[in-house]
């Protein structure tokens, strides 16, 4: 018993050592209480992160691998796509060119009503003359005249007569200050009269000969308080000549503009009797007499240049176009103009844009049409021939891709002209009198033909890769079934066929609605195109603006149109093949 008892003991104490619940290596029981000890906790992975910030990590890797390999295309996008289109929606609506120009002008005309009768104040026009001098020095007048041309007739050359003779007035102040004094001839006497010490130091150690830069005008402080219209000015003056045309401020005289702002100073009560700085005397010389200065009357001084500018049109154009960013481009666009009193058609006479959209539309449509017309049987043709007929006949669909576009054309011109082959074929046959030879040139006519032969390849290759793919035992099956070869090809054929018609089609409507070397060729007056507008605008107007905005207008009438065929059709089903 002693014995037995013994053996169960050990027996008893074996097992409570070797048991399921002390065993540490890999058995079902303690992979079971690990997983159960993960549910309560994260789970980690080999590196003892957590298993989540480990996947993170390397979809992070994956995407920005991704990235790198997609930045060269995205960058080429980026440049040639997108920004130009942003660049080209900025300038459809940028007007900045009015307020940089004459910004005295613009600050002065906003409180004046463009409706009224009167022209502005004297004010203005002495603004006016500010602004017409410092841009004509700068030949920025006939670059802000010619944007002004744009809306109304006449005023370039009113800027371009103005700027010529606008130092005229400034010189009424400037002869009767050195008749005063020869103190004001000279440059270096400037100067040393409006210039810091700081700066005159560094003016005088200055090598013009060097190669360091020209140290900048810098104002003495007490002249900026004393005489503030006048340092403003020279500062002008100064970064005119040291920067934009390089030359040594010691060696320029000022400008005529800079004595009718000493002028303005003196006159309007400047106190120079406690400044005893250089040129001192000569100040106070020149405030005393400028009592007795001969002065200009700047609206009878402007209106002796041009009567123009007693016209209220040439004010109300200035006011209406002296924000930043201006609506009138997009009412240009559509025969539309910015007036005072808000947008108003133009005259009937000068509707043109309108008229041109429309007829865009319409030929790209036309086009269209035709080249489903002449397009689907050469697909059809050609998807059923045997692969060697069917690929010889394929370098003649491609052949005009070899072939400039512009001897295409060329050649359709010589064909279509009233002594042209086609004219003298028909004549020939007997089908037209040859006093009655069509026009089939410098029309809409012309426009339709030439480019529907420059097109039809577009709209061969997506049918003929569609049609590709149609096997002909759905027709065989619809004929065995009782239908005849109208209903096979109407009921079973053509709707597989469909979406090669719709890739096509926007293909060629989109090629031809920005077409315009094939409409200035042989459109003439009546086949040309929107596009067509836009590219003299860009070339020959320079009016960007105008170009930019009938672009943007193209641009979103294409959108407009891709959306609505997209909820109609649906872009899905457009296919290339397959």
């Amino acid at each position: 018993m002693t014995q037995k008892n013994t053996e169960g003991d050990e027996m008893s104490n074996g097992s409570a050592t070797t048991g399921p619940d002390q065993i540490t290596g890999a058995t079902p029981d303690n992979a079971i209480r690990n997983a159960d000890r993960a549910k309560s906790g994260p789970m980690l992975a080999a590196d003892g992160t957590t298993l989540k910030s480990s996947l993170n990590r390397a979809l992070r890797r994956q995407k920005l691998r991704a990235l790198m390999l997609i930045a060269p295309l995205l960058i080429f996008v980026l440049l040639t796509f997108i920004a130009p289109i942003a660049d080209m929606l900025f300038r459809s609506v940028e007007n900045q060119i009015v307020s940089d120009t004459l910004p005295r002008t613009v600050e002065a005309l906003e409180e004046w009503d463009a409706n009224s009768e009167s022209l502005p104040e004297a004010t203005t026009f002495k603004a006016l003359y500010t602004d017409i001098f410092i841009a004509q020095e700068r030949k920025l007048h006939t670059r802000l005249g010619s944007r002004l041309n744009y809306e109304l007739t006449g005023v370039s050359s009113l800027f371009r007569k103005s700027g010529r003779k606008v130092e005229d007035m400034g010189e009424v102040y400037q002869d009767q200050f050195e008749d005063l004094n020869e103190y004001w001839e000279e440059a270096e006497n400037w100067n040393a009269f409006l210039g810091s010490e700081e700066w005159l130091s560094a003016q005088t150690a200055w090598d013009e000969d060097g190669d360091a830069a020209q140290p900048a005008f810098e104002a003495r402080p007490e002249m900026a308080e004393l005489l503030p219209r006048t340092v403003t000015t020279f500062e002008i003056f100064a970064d005119f000549v040291q920067n934009e045309e390089e030359d040594n401020l010691a060696d320029e005289d000022p400008w005529a503009l800079v004595y009718s702002a000493l002028y303005d100073d003196l006159v309007n009560g400047a106190d120079v009797s406690g400044y005893s700085g250089p040129g001192a005397a000569e100040l106070q010389e020149a405030a005393t007499a400028v009592a007795d200065f001969e002065t200009v009357d700047f609206p009878a001084a402007f209106e002796d240049i041009d009567k123009d500018w007693t016209d209220l049109a040439v004010w109300q154009t200035l006011k209406v176009y002296s924000p930043d960013f201006t609506s009138g481009y997009f009412l240009n666009s559509v025969d539309m103009q910015k007036t005072v009193d808000g947008p108003e058609m133009r005259p009937e006479s000068e509707q043109l844009y309108i008229k041109l959209f429309i007829r865009t539309l319409f030929m790209s449509l036309v086009i269209t049409g035709s080249c489903i017309l002449l397009g689907y049987p050469v697909g059809y043709i050609l998807s059923n021939l045997p692969a060697k007929t069917a690929n010889l006949l394929m370098i003649l669909v491609l052949l005009p891709f070899w072939t400039s576009l512009l001897v295409r054309t060329s050649a359709w011109k010589v064909m279509l002209q009233q002594q042209g082959v086609i004219n003298d074929t028909l004549v020939w046959l007997g089908l037209v009198s040859d006093a009655g030879r069509l026009a089939l040139i410098n029309n809409q006519t012309g426009t339709i033909v030439a480019m529907t032969h420059i097109l039809l390849p577009f709209m061969i290759l997506p049918l003929y890769s569609v049609m590709k793919t149609i096997p002909p035992s759905y027709v065989r099956a619809a004929k065995s079934l009782g239908a005849t070869n109208w209903t096979a090809f109407w009921r079973v054929y053509f709707p597989q066929s469909v979406p090669g018609i719709g890739a096509g089609s926007i293909l060629v409507f989109i090629l031809s609605i920005g077409y315009y070397i094939t409409p200035e060729i042989v459109g003439g007056t009546t086949g040309t195109f929107i596009s067509n507008r836009i590219a003299y605008h860009i070339s020959s107007s320079l009016n960007w603006g105008l170009a930019a905005a009938l672009g943007s207008i193209l641009l979103a009438v294409v959108l407009g149109l891709y959306w609505a065929y997209d909820k109609i059709v649906g872009i899905d089903n457009v296919k290339l093949g397959g």
